[in-house]
């Protein structure tokens, strides 16, 4: 039985005591990913008791929760109900929550509210011990009768309560070294708790003060004082929660005493029975060795004391064998159900949704076919656990045949039984609970069932998802509000089943509509519209008017619209220096013309610093169709040789902006293209066309040209040395593709060209001066 010991991470409970903190068994699944149900169809919670849902599967310690943070105020509420029914019409229930928060196993989380009322409790107490009327007796004695016997039992409680209550109270739940556990030394005090015990004939305060008693001893100096009163007085005891707190208490005190087996048998006992501790009672379950763990077993009384140590056990280290044993001893145990979801949810993650093989090293991933990822999945079923499933659910004496006619029928479907599968859902179907999370479950994995049974698309076989598909991809995300249901591995499943079955018929549009979930556009975009045919192919798609009922349903669920292909319609032409085509898809684009450059993109500066840019003051706003509007104009202009300079300088800075190095990366920057302040975030075709700086280059050059100054003359050539730095990076890391590859070239400092010009000819200018003023690369070079 593997286990990692937490050395630096203790956490503080009042049950499980001292060497049981930060313990934790490693195959509960701490050293995997999380796993909370995101690659699961198979939902515990459909037929489980909530008790067992923190027991769930789980990459972390305990499923949805982490780590139990719930040792303060786990029984907050029915401590407060049993307070209320036995004062009844005497006090009403804010009162009595009144009084105690703050004092009964809460957490401080208002700690002045906690102050006053320990502080009115202690004044209560001495007014019923002195007879002498103070400030907090003549405030309450205005609402509750002071002078009744239940309302006298209940405060004087809660006064010795709260002694017990300044060490057992944890306010920190973890910390990074140990933590030392507080102890209460008044004996006396301790006696005197004891002695009520003995004296009172009011059965209810009795049991109270029998487990406060039993709390008080747990955190004194003479520990073994709490297990020789239990052993002494147990048997007088009614079972319910404050016998198994106790028994609790117990056992972490036989745990520090080294006492594992005992322990771990006296853990089990309250697993079984008391279903609001067994979070806190899988955590301080630790068999130190098989030996431990045998004798644990000895020690059972009865067959279900043994089923409940097996299902502690099959928490940790194996569901399988676990529900072999518990199975063997009794058939109805409610242990087996939790233990089943286990079983299935660990089939489930090994596997493979992504209809792709895992690449070797130096290898492309390869696509897989429908037929090659249900053969790689049937061989991942682990054989036994569906022979026992089998059985089991073959048998029909479980508690809740259902769910094994429902967990074997889901198997089934797994190995490609799928008639025997629905033959086994029809059986669950008949006898299960009819809440909405048992009928969602059920649909759902007939829909998994249906869709496994498709290895070519048909009108016929088509029509018997439609409606599932609908229900998955539409309804669910709207409708259900729960949090519970594990829909969600379907839907992402279902479209990439339904992406390689179009691959197969050699259908691309339809295989990149329902395969799109595959793209991550916060990376490196879509590849699959860097072919035009794909691209006109797609646009062709969304356009047309009449399509079919499963073509409805993947444009509704492509996250591309027509608009968007437009706008990398757009992007593309400018790159291209296309202007018109680029004004021209850019008006197909909705709202996106209209969006506005974040800095000036006709600006030229000595630096490149986009948010500098950004942050500047801009006279004028450009919208990306005026943008392209007004290059358009320039060029015009151009044409008609009209003011060269200008205007070449200007679409310069205009081309050279919407690069990666300019202060207009939003203009590229959309769900096809990709995102990143890298060009290492995009994929090759788009690193590319965002880091060429030719466009500018040519402008600029055109500008140099047309200068009739020496100073528009060496604000060109600069201009010209920023694309000549470019060009250098983007040649030397051609091939990179991430910052990781790049090696030490031990280059730390390249002289451009531009810059030799610009020392040599222009050093007499005011831009010169400027570039030294701002360029303190250009300015290492002068100091050479």
């Amino acid at each position: 039985m593997k286990r990692i010991f937490l050395n630096k991470l203790f956490l503080v409970s009042s049950v499980a005591l001292f060497a049981a903190y930060g313990i934790i068994y490693a195959c509960a699944g701490g050293d995997e990913w999380d796993f909370f149900g995101y690659n699961s169809n198979f939902t515990p919670e459909t037929f489980t008791d909530k008790s067992y849902a923190p027991l769930f599967l789980s990459g972390d310690v305990f499923y949805g929760i982490g780590f139990d943070t719930q040792h303060n105020s786990r029984f907050n509420e029915e401590i407060k109900s049993d307070w209320q029914n036995y004062l009844k019409t005497k006090m009403d229930t804010a009162t009595v929550s009144y009084f105690l928060i703050g004092d009964l196993t809460t957490m401080y989380s208002d700690k002045s509210k906690a102050l006053k009322n320990k502080a009115e409790i202690t004044d209560l107490h001495v007014f019923f011990k002195t007879k002498k009327v103070n400030a907090t007796s003549l405030k309450w004695g205005k609402k509750l009768n002071l002078k009744d016997d239940k309302i006298k039992s209940f405060i004087e409680f809660l006064y010795l309560a709260q002694k017990i209550e300044t060490v057992s109270i944890g306010t920190d739940y973890w910390s990074y070294d140990p933590v030392v556990a507080k102890t209460f030394n008044d004996l006396k005090m301790i006696q005197s708790i004891e002695n009520v015990y003995n004296t009172t004939s009011d059965a209810f305060l009795k049991n109270r003060y029998w487990f406060l008693t039993a709390k008080a001893y747990f955190y004194s100096t003479n520990k073994q004082k709490a297990v020789d009163f239990f052993n002494k007085t147990e048997k007088s005891v009614p079972k319910n929660i404050l016998y198994y707190r106790a028994l609790a208490y117990v056992a972490g005190i036989k745990y520090q005493q080294k006492k594992y087996s005992e322990s771990n048998y006296l853990y089990a006992q309250v697993f079984d029975k008391c279903t609001e501790m067994r979070v806190v009672t899988a955590y301080s379950f630790h068999p130190q060795n098989e030996t431990d763990w045998s004798k644990s077993l000895v020690m059972a009384k009865d067959n279900n004391e043994k089923a409940a140590l097996w299902a502690v056990h099959g928490y940790y280290k194996d569901e399988l064998q676990a529900i072999e044993k518990i199975y063997g001893l009794n058939p109805k145990s409610e242990h087996l159900n939790y233990l089943l979801t286990r079983l299935v949810n660990r089939q489930e993650q090994d596997i493979n949704n992504s209809f792709e093989e895992s690449a070797k090293e130096n290898t492309p991933i390869k696509k897989l076919s429908v037929a090659e990822n249900k053969e790689i999945n049937k061989n991942k079923i682990d054989q036994k656990a569906f022979d026992l499933v089998l059985k089991i659910s073959t048998s029909g004496n479980t508690e809740k045949p259902y769910l094994w006619n429902i967990a074997l029928g889901y198997l089934q479907t797994l190995k490609g039984d799928y008639a025997t599968a629905d033959t086994n859902f029809d059986k669950a179907e008949k006898i299960m609970p009819k809440t909405e999370l048992a009928k969602y479950q059920l649909r759902l994995l007939r829909f998994v069932n249906n869709m496994s049974k498709i290895d070519v698309l048909t009108d016929k076989n088509e029509k018997t998802i439609l409606t599932d598909l609908n229900w998955l991809y539409q309804e669910l995300p709207k409708t259900y509000k729960g949090q519970e249901f594990r829909y969600q591995n379907a839907s992402s499943w279902s479209r990439s089943y339904l992406s390689a079955l179009y691959k197969a018929e050699g259908n691309a549009v339809m295989a990149e509509i329902f395969g799109e979930s595959r793209y991550s556009y916060w990376n490196d975009g879509n590849a699959f519209y860097d072919n035009e045919k794909n691209l006109l192919g797609i646009k062709s798609f969304l356009a047309k008017p009449n399509k079919s009922e499963i073509e409805k349903i993947g444009a509704g669920i492509y996250s591309l619209k027509l608009k968007d292909i437009n706008n990398f319609q757009a992007v593309q032409a400018t790159f291209k220096n296309k202007i018109p085509e680029a004004i021209a898809f850019i008006k197909e684009t909705d709202s996106v013309q209209y969006y506005n450059f974040l800095g000036n993109p006709f600006n030229g500066n000595i630096k490149d610093c986009h948010d500098c840019e950004h942050a500047a003051y801009q006279k004028k706003k450009y919208s990306q169709l005026e943008f392209l509007n007004t290059i358009k104009a320039m060029q015009d202009k151009l044409a008609q040789k009209e003011d060269v300079y200008t205007n070449s300088l200007l679409l310069g800075n205009a081309f050279y902006n919407i690069t990666h190095f300019g202060n207009g990366r939003t203009f590229y920057e959309i769900a096809i293209v990709g995102y990143g302040s890298s060009p290492y975030s995009f994929r090759d075709s788009m690193k590319k066309m965002i880091t060429n700086c030719n466009l500018s280059k040519m402008y600029y050059q055109k500008a140099f040209e047309a200068a009739t100054t020496k100073e528009q003359k060496a604000k060109c050539i600069y201009l010209l040395s920023k694309c000549e730095r470019n060009d250098y990076y983007n040649n030397k890391y051609n091939n990179v593709r991430s910052w990781w590859e790049i090696q030490d070239d031990k280059i730390n400092f390249i002289t451009w060209n531009g810059f030799k010009t610009l020392k040599k000819d222009y050093s007499d200018t005011k831009y010169y001066q400027d570039v030294i003023a701002e360029c303190g690369y250009f300015k290492t070079y002068i100091n050479q």
